[in-house]
This record gives structure tokens, sequence and C-alpha cells, in this order.
């Protein structure tokens, strides 16, 4: 897009008190406008400042047109499978075919639109909806001719049939008077009868102008022979087919001779005593000055183009149209304004794609429309030459605006993940950027955020998560789920900080709380020294309910000699080998409780210079004495009857 070099427009915001400053902060979909004060002038008034919210997209927020973002969201993902190696004479009707499910989506939403818009009660939600509804008939309007222009790319004859299709489409409201005069008691004479004729001249549909016209000519006996002669004419007139073995040329000859017979029995004044008859032989030989006389039945210029292509130049091709599309617009609007939808339909007659998309891009009020056909018009081969001049190019410039605004919402920020993988050059980054931004409101929608990294293997993003998620958790004291998101993490010093706090909880209450999760560490209780004696010495209290003495003790004199267990922790690993010392069969050999006998030692020692660095000596009323007391007359009764044992067993 270029730059324009002009002043800004200035926008008031109501609601900012006079005197104030204003200030800014930019956000992902919205803008806050606050209200700031100069420190220079003091302390102010009562009163609090005011805070806007100003949302660029507002129609992410609307529940109808969510279905819009969702349902293309599933077509573009559809046409991005579409393989680049396929010729494209087997592709483009694929690609017509994805322009339609694109254009059924908008009707659908449109129709449920105008539903809604009627049943409203409020005035401002109906007043919201008809402006809704107003965009969506734009933006099928402007999609439809490109499908028709670049898409479909009909060649000359066929290019009519196209155009004509998309003006009845959007010029329907004929059919609703045409309902309305045939309903009425005497057709022949309702108020809008001839407006119904006229505009089924005027859309090519001469069938139904036909049946109408019968229906004057049966009140009118005199008139009889008029009306057969103009049946006649309008059964004669030839139209293309496309699938026919008619050549173009030998169509042309045939609509020429069609044309002089009309013009010749308009100049022998055939008509000349029924005026309704003779405007219709005028129309049909594409007088533009009776054209024109009738804007109110066109009300468009774009209609009166194709009504002008029809009458007068039927095997128009698409390098001509230009021409004919911009005198059409100067004829109709004579010194009117066009507004802007004119200008993107006139670009588009033009076969300017880039002025089209960029001029819908600062007509309409958000990206879904640019993005989607831009994404189309590129899978087309049709944009392969514009770049620009910051890398990227304009398909995936659109896409990731697209995306980005799609995730500032709660939900649809899932469908702009897919948007972000298929941009190639700068997809990643945005999506590294915009993932971080998903506010992690519950657990079940982390675990949605954290799958999508680790599909794309974005480790930073899968850390940062799982980090707040685990912080969480122990804010919460859910010590269970903290371990689990730290583990996830692969965080090995939040796992040694989580497994501290189950320690400590375990030596406070004497149980272990979330015995699943830890039963169930695995492999990844290695992830940590203290993780790693946590799961071991959950493993030996199994081990000792199951009353495998042996290896229990094995596995516990094991974590204080490896020196896998803190040393704060060996007294309470000391106390839980007293009742194996003092089991009536010899549970610890000689040499196990040699070790013992060292460890115990060793933490006496630590504990006596702990006692005099802060001061106070160690007494004998210390819990902590008593316990060692304790546990050396174990050791040397354990110690006794191992060495009566294991010298028994030599003899």
């Amino acid at each position: 897009m270029e730059e324009v070099d002009v002043e800004p427009v200035v926008t008031n915001i109501s609601g900012i008190r006079p005197g104030k400053r204003m200030g800014f902060a930019w956000g992902p979909g919205d803008i806050l406008v606050y209200e700031t004060q100069n420190k220079a002038s003091g302390p102010t008034g009562s009163g609090c400042a005011f805070i806007h919210v100003v949302r660029k997209d507002e129609d992410i927020y609307s529940p109808i047109l969510r279905k819009l973002f969702n349902e293309s969201h599933h077509i573009f993902v559809g046409l991005q499978t579409i393989k680049d190696d396929l010729p494209s004479k087997s592709k483009k009707p694929q690609f017509v075919s994805i322009s339609r499910n694109y254009r059924s989506v908008i009707r659908a939403c449109m129709e449920e639109l105008q539903q809604a818009a009627v049943s409203a009660n409020d005035t401002d939600m109906a007043t919201q909806y008809g402006n809704q509804v107003s965009i969506l008939l734009a933006i099928e309007l402007i999609w439809n001719l490109c499908e028709v222009l670049f898409i479909d790319a009909a060649p000359a004859g066929s290019l009519l049939l196209h155009l004509l299709d998309w003006v009845r489409l959007h010029k329907s409201d004929v059919d609703e008077k045409a309902k309305g005069v045939l309903q009425s008691d005497s057709p022949a004479e309702h108020r809008d009868y001839w407006d119904v004729v006229l505009s089924y001249v005027l859309q090519g549909r001469l069938e139904d102008t036909r049946k109408m016209l019968m229906k004057q000519a049966m009140l009118q006996p005199a008139a009889k022979g008029m009306y057969k002669l103009m049946d006649s004419l309008l059964s004669k007139m030839p139209f293309y087919n496309p699938g026919g073995t008619q050549t173009l040329t030998e169509f042309d000859v045939k609509w020429r001779n069609w044309h002089e017979e009309v013009d010749r029995y308009l100049k022998d004044n055939s008509f000349a005593s029924n005026q309704h008859l003779e405007v219709i032989c005028k129309i049909l030989l594409g007088d533009e000055d009776v054209l024109l006389e009738h804007k109110e039945l066109l009300s468009t210029w774009y209609y009166f183009l194709i009504t002008r292509l029809l009458y007068c130049h039927p095997t128009v091709k698409p390098t001509e149209l230009h021409y004919y599309a911009q005198s059409s617009m100067m004829m109709f609007l004579d010194s009117g304004v066009p507004e802007p939808l004119d200008s993107i339909l006139l670009a588009a007659f033009e076969f300017d794609i880039h002025q089209v998309i960029k001029d819908c891009s600062i007509a309409l009020n958000n990206w879904w429309f640019v993005a989607h056909l831009t994404d189309l018009l590129d899978h087309c081969k049709l944009l392969q030459s514009h770049n620009l001049h910051f890398g990227s190019n304009l398909r995936e410039f659109l896409l990731l605006e697209y995306a980005s605004g799609l995730f500032t919402h709660h939900s649809l920020w899932q469908c702009a993940v897919d948007y972000f993988d298929h941009c190639p050059e700068f997809g990643r980054v945005y999506l590294e950027l915009q993932i971080e931004r998903v506010p992690l409101d519950t657990e079940r929608k982390a675990l949605k955020v954290l799958r999508i990294c680790e599909e794309r293997q974005m480790s930073e993003q899968v850390r940062s998560i799982c980090k707040i998620m685990a912080m969480r958790a122990v804010r919460n004291n859910r010590l269970g789920s903290a371990l689990s998101w730290s583990i996830r993490a692969k965080d090995a010093a939040f796992a040694t900080l989580i497994s501290e706090r189950f320690l400590q909880d375990y030596c406070a209450k004497g149980t272990f709380s979330d015995l699943d999760l830890i039963d169930n560490l695995g492999s990844t209780m290695l992830l940590s020294d203290r993780l790693t004696f946590l799961g071991k010495y959950r493993e030996f209290h199994k081990l000792y309910g199951e009353k495998c003495f042996s290896d229990a003790a094995k596995l516990l004199l094991s974590l204080m000699t490896a020196k896998i267990a803190p040393q704060s922790f060996w007294m309470t690993l000391l106390t839980d080998a007293l009742p194996l010392l003092e089991q009536k069969e010899v549970i610890f050999s000689a040499e196990q409780t040699y070790e013992l006998m060292y460890c115990l030692e060793e933490l006496t020692s630590s504990l006596i210079t702990a006692a005099s660095g802060s001061g106070r000596p160690m007494q004998e009323e210390d819990v902590e004495v008593t316990k060692v007391e304790m546990l050396r007359l174990a050791l040397a009764r354990n110690l006794a009857s191992a060495i009566v044992k294991e010298g028994t067993m030599q003899t």
C-alpha cells in the first residue's frame, strides 16, 4: 500500500473533559484512550479520569459474523491443500467452486443478519444489523464480479452471460414486485405492471417478459397483432450458447440480423400506437437515451452497463470491458461523485486487481474480505508480480493482518493459528508473538495453547506457558498440578522447588499428596536430583507397605550413600530405618549397618556445627538428640545381630 501524504483527519472523542490531555496505549486489537494530567498544573479537582476502549474490529464480536469467520476458515484451509504442481486447467474448476463456497457463507450470514434485524426489539441493534447486511451485500457483489472476471475468466460470448447472472443475482427486487403484480386480481392493470415488464427486459429475461405481455394482450384484443409481433421479436433474440456448435462469429451474424429486424420495425412505426411497446423496442436496440430515462429501474451504473452490453455489444471481449464500464459510469452518474463501491467495481472492470484490493482495504471495516480474496487470487497465479517493499508479498501481508485481529478474540484465535501457518515468511514470527498474548484463563485453554506450541516445536513458548501455569498452581497450593507443568516445561530448577514443597508437606503431615502423579513419574524423575529423590522415596514407602523389607532397606541406604537425598532429610530417612532395625529378622547386613552409622555420625557432626554456629549448644532434651540416641542404640543392636547371623552362616 502506498503512503498518503495528507494531513490526518481530526477525530473528536466525546467524553474527554475540556482542558485535559489524552494518552494512548496500543494493544493488538484495540486502543486505550485515557485522560492524562500535566504535573506542572498541580493537583486537580475531584473526579476520576475517563478511559475509552477503541476497537479497530468490532465485527469479530458479533455472534452471527463469527460464523462467517469460522466457516471461511475451513474453506481457507481446504484451499491450501490444492497442489501447485497440478495443471492450471484442472485447478480452475476447483478455484471457482471454492469461490462459490466463500460466497455461500457470505449469503448465509447475510440472511441470518436480515432475520435478526427484523426480529430485533432494540432500534440501535436493528440499525447495526442493517449496516452489516449492507456491507456483506457489497462484499458479495464485489467477490462475485471478481469470480467472473478473474477466477472463471470467461471469454467473449460467455462473459456477457456470466455478467447477466451477476446482475440478476444482485438485483432481485423485481421478483418481489412481480410477485405482488401476479397475485393481484388484475395483473395487467396493476400500477407496477409495466415497471416489472421493463425490468425483465433490462435484465434480459425475455421469456418472463413474454409471459407478462400475454396478460396485457388478452385485455386489448384490438392490439393483439402488435403484441404478437413483439412476442415474435423477443422469442427470436439470439443468446450465445457456450456448449453448442455455433461459433462466436456465427452468433454475431445472427444477432446482427435480429437487431436489424427490430430496427426496421421501429422505423416502420409498427409500435407507434403503443408507447410501452415502443419503449421496449428501443431498449432492444440499446437506445442509451431511453435506458437513461429508466434510471430508477436500473438503479446503478453497472446494471446500466450490462443492459447496454446485452443489447449493443453481446460479444464484448474482456479487454474491451474497461472502455464500456468507464463510459457507462460517466453517463449514468452524470456529474455525480462515485461512491467507494463504484470505484472498486470500475477497477475490477479495468482488470486492476491490486487497485480493487487497495480500495477494499480502505473502504471495508475489517481484513476478512481482502485477505481471503487475495489468497484465492494468489492461488490462481494472478498476483505473482506484486511484492511489498518490506519483504512479505501482498497475500501474506493481508493474511497476517487478518489473523492478528482474530487473535484478540477469546475463541477465534484458534482459527488464526492456521492462517499464520500458511504464511511462510513471517507467519511463525507472528504466531510466536501473538500466542504469548493469549490469556490462559483456564487449564483447558492452557493445554490448547500448549498443544499448538508443541506441534510447531515452539520450545520457548512451551516453557513460558508451563512456567506460568506452574506458578499459578503453586500459588493455589496445587502442588501436583505445579509439578506436572514444571515437568512438561523440563524446568529442573522449578521441579526441584516443588519437590522440596512436597517433602516439606510430608514432614509436616506424614503423608504424600498427589500419589498418582508421584507413583507414575517414570523417567521424568531424572529431570532433577530432588525430583529423583522424591520418586525414589515414594518407591521406598511402597516397598515397605508391600513388606519387601530387604529391597526397601537397600533403596533407603542408597538414597543417603549416593547423596541423592538432601542431608536435611537424612534424619527423616534414618528415622524411617528404625522400624526395619527393630524387626525380629535382620534386614540390614553388618556392612549396611556400618554405612548407616557413618551417615548418622556425619549428620550429627553437621548438627553440632550448625548449633555452635548459631551460638546455641545442643541440649540433652533436644528432640534431635533423642532421635540420635535411639538410632545409635538400634544400630548397635542390629550390628550385633547381623554379626552373629553372618558368623553363623559362615560356619
